[in-house]
């Protein structure tokens, strides 16, 4: 399957949600690949003994996008974000069942370094980065958001950019930052 352009993409995705079926069922075999690619990493970054298989990640993120019924994402950037936090947001549930189950115990640290965009192995604890994210989110939305679409999105600077329409120095800025921040925080607990 070819790779459809950005701007072919935010196309499909305009007249999908203008109600057209066909557009939609075009655009999403082309999206599915990158879904696939950004749940893998978030996958392998899991502590060892998950049963969550990246595959299935995607289809749950899927079935989450699918209950958005105006399509409220804009372009390719702003689908791959949307999905980024619905795959956030079922490793967070995933982590506090095995914790209601486990009631701690070896939990990993996180570190969030730029390594860790380009597919790196480490691993996370996923609801020490979710907690620091909350707080994140409460003292700079901006730059949790960064954190949220560089980090489980795996977007680029200038993906992220386009999501939150900021310049890519002020993304570049701000992930500097809430990494720092982040770091301290989780390396705190």
């Amino acid at each position: 399957m070819t790779a459809l352009s950005p701007k072919v993409v935010t196309q499909l995705i305009d007249h999908a949600r203008g109600g057209d079926q066909r557009a939609l069922d075009e655009l999403l075999p082309h999206v599915y690949g990158e879904l696939r690619r950004i749940a893998g990493r978030c996958v392998r970054r899991e502590r060892p003994g998950g049963t969550l298989q990246a595959t299935a990640l995607v289809h749950e993120a899927y079935v989450r996008l699918a209950r958005d019924t105006d399509l409220s994402f804009q372009n390719r950037a702003h689908l791959l974000g949307i999905a980024a936090r619905a795959m956030r947001e079922i490793l967070v549930e995933r982590a506090r069942a095995r914790g209601a189950q486990k009631r701690g115990g070896g939990d990993v640290r996180v570190t969030l370094d730029e390594g860790m965009i380009a597919d790196a192995a480490e691993q996370v604890d996923t609801l020490a980065l979710h907690a620091a994210l909350e707080k994140l989110a409460v003292l700079d939305r901006q730059q949790a958001q960064i954190v949220e679409l560089r980090f489980f999105g795996g977007l680029t600077i200038e993906e992220t950019a386009e999501v939150l329409d900021v310049s890519p120095a002020t993304v570049k800025r701000a992930w500097a930052v809430a990494r720092a921040w982040l770091y301290r925080e989780i390396a705190g607990r």
